[in-house]
């Protein structure tokens, strides 16, 4: 999964791609690098995010990207309802909900269509979820929190093999919580999805090596091969060539 975010304030990039037609020239290089899912995002859900982005002005950036993109397998991600309908009207084949599907209304949305849904896990909210994240048992806790969110979204109507389950790597977690998590990233297949991991370019990658985010390539590439040998299935990623080469080294060494 290729990461294009249609924002102003990401994290990893900066506002590079805010411009639409920046945007989709860089979804189809990570198309032609070798992504299956091109993933677009049009409010940032960075740690310490500003004020909630209107669904209006979500829909303004992501619009004019997502309609020349028709022809690719597209991802958003978003949390509001009233963007995910839009969404699927104009093509998309999968909502990428950091919210998994918790807003009201958002179940309805997705059990109308036929669209996959990627179920994420988060403590908090963007602006607040890293200030003192805690947990007992960050493992138990976030796969029973799947584990119910899977339920809701099969009672909803929504069949299971529609779904995927990210346990939110970096998404109200400390460096310790991520670790044990990707640690431990084999006992989410009980869950009975698929898992997508997403470590690409985050903070808890940046506090182990001293790197920026645009500095943090080796780490990322580490940290999604280890993710893929604990069982990821999706890895959402920004580098695309650089990880599916590194993905190609391992199916090889899996295949000899």
């Amino acid at each position: 999964m290729g990461v294009v975010n249609v924002t102003p304030d990401s994290f990893s990039d900066g506002g590079r791609f805010l411009d639409p037609a920046a945007a989709v020239a860089h979804a189809r290089k990570l198309r032609e690098e070798g992504a299956d899912i091109i993933d677009l995002g049009a409010e940032s859900s960075r740690p310490g995010a500003a004020a909630v982005v209107s669904a209006e002005e979500e829909l303004r950036r992501l619009l004019p990207v997502l309609r020349e993109l028709r022809d690719l397998p597209l991802s958003v991600d978003t949390v509001k309802p009233e963007v995910m309908r839009v969404a699927l009207a104009e093509g998309a084949a999968m909502i990428n909900d950091i919210n998994a599907l918790r807003a009201p209304g958002a179940l309805a949305v997705l059990a109308a269509s036929d669209a996959a849904v990627c179920l994420m896990h988060m403590q908090g909210s963007p602006g607040i979820m890293q200030q003192d994240p805690r947990y007992d048992d960050v493992v138990a806790e976030v796969k029973a929190f799947l584990q119910e969110r899977i339920a809701g979204a099969r009672a909803a109507g929504i069949a299971a093999e529609r779904l995927v389950v990210d346990p939110g790597f970096g998404f109200g977690k400390t460096l310790e919580h991520n670790l044990e998590l990707l640690r431990c990233l084999g006992e989410f297949a009980a869950l009975g999805v698929p898992i997508l991991a997403g470590w690409s370019r985050k903070s808890s990658l940046g506090m182990i090596t001293g790197k920026r985010a645009d500095e943090r390539l080796a780490a990322s590439i580490a940290a999604a091969l280890i993710a893929a040998q604990n069982g990821a299935a999706i890895l959402r990623v920004h580098d695309v060539a650089a990880t599916r080469d590194a993905l190609l080294v391992l199916a090889a060494v899996r295949e000899a």
